[in-house]
């Protein structure tokens, strides 16, 4: 990874600070985007390992704020290796619970975020990658996408138009050398996680798995560095699990 170029969306915190964290360690050049917790990113990139790293504020939902993101990389850079999508939104909506406009807000903003935001910043990134004729774009994806979420209807939702999306990607851009895959996660033990996991439902979550626990935030960033090396190019479309065998898909 030394000299590669990566941004990675959501980087603050959880799953995105670990990833942070790996790539400058393994020589890369990070960008951390944030939305609104600059804190926070700040603390990121004070502690990631020396490199020329950078920090820049953008909200998915936004198009023109992912335009003038890319922007700024590639006037910095000249270029982006690898993207890591992990930014997203979980906002419950129980469907016999809130009400219309409750329900149609829940969709938006997940749908805007999840999906629709992930989609136009690939599509930005991509127009560099296609002319240097390389890179890899890496989505954080969930086990919900396949044994659903009834609690979050709109996330699961989102999260298999992602995975439906990587996929597609991966095989309009393979022509150019450019590998696109997703990574799957059960429950992980970040920061907005804690709470359910310290609830009551904490011991039904963890025993899920056979190993009684949960993922925690390296072990996915472990899993999206190897998606980001060489040696995993012909890996492109594929959905990596990462769920500890809490959910087995055939």
């Amino acid at each position: 990874m030394k000299g590669k170029v990566v941004l990675i969306t959501g980087a603050s915190r959880g799953i995105g600070s670990e990833t942070a964290f790996l790539f400058a360690q393994e020589g890369a050049n990070v960008i951390v985007n944030y939305r609104s917790r600059e804190d926070k990113a700040k603390e990121v990139l004070n502690g990631m390992a020396p490199g020329d790293h950078t920090m820049i504020k953008a909200d998915m939902a936004d198009p023109q704020a992912l335009n003038h993101m890319v922007e700024k990389v590639i006037r910095k850079y000249k270029k982006v290796d690898v993207l890591v999508n992990n930014a997203g939104i979980f906002v419950p909506h129980p469907i016999d619970e809130v009400d219309f406009d409750t329900w149609q807000k829940a969709w938006k903003n997940t749908l805007e975020v999840n999906l629709i935001g992930i989609a136009n910043l690939s599509y930005l990134v991509a127009q560099h990658m296609i002319r240097n004729k390389s890179g890899r774009i890496i989505n954080v994806s969930s086990r919900g996408a396949f044994r659903g979420e009834p609690e979050c209807i709109a996330y699961g939702a989102s999260k298999g138009g992602l995975n439906s999306l990587s996929q597609s990607m991966a095989k309009a851009l393979g022509k150019y050398n450019i590998s696109v895959t997703a990574v799957a996660p059960g429950f992980v033990e970040t920061e907005m996680a804690i709470p359910t996991l310290e609830s009551d439902k904490g011991d039904f979550i963890k025993n899920e798995s056979p190993m009684g626990r949960v993922a925690s935030p390296v072990e996915v960033a472990h899993t999206i560095i190897f998606l980001a090396k060489e040696e995993s190019k012909f890996l492109t479309g594929g959905i990596v699990d990462i769920n500890g065998a809490s959910f087995l898909r055939m």
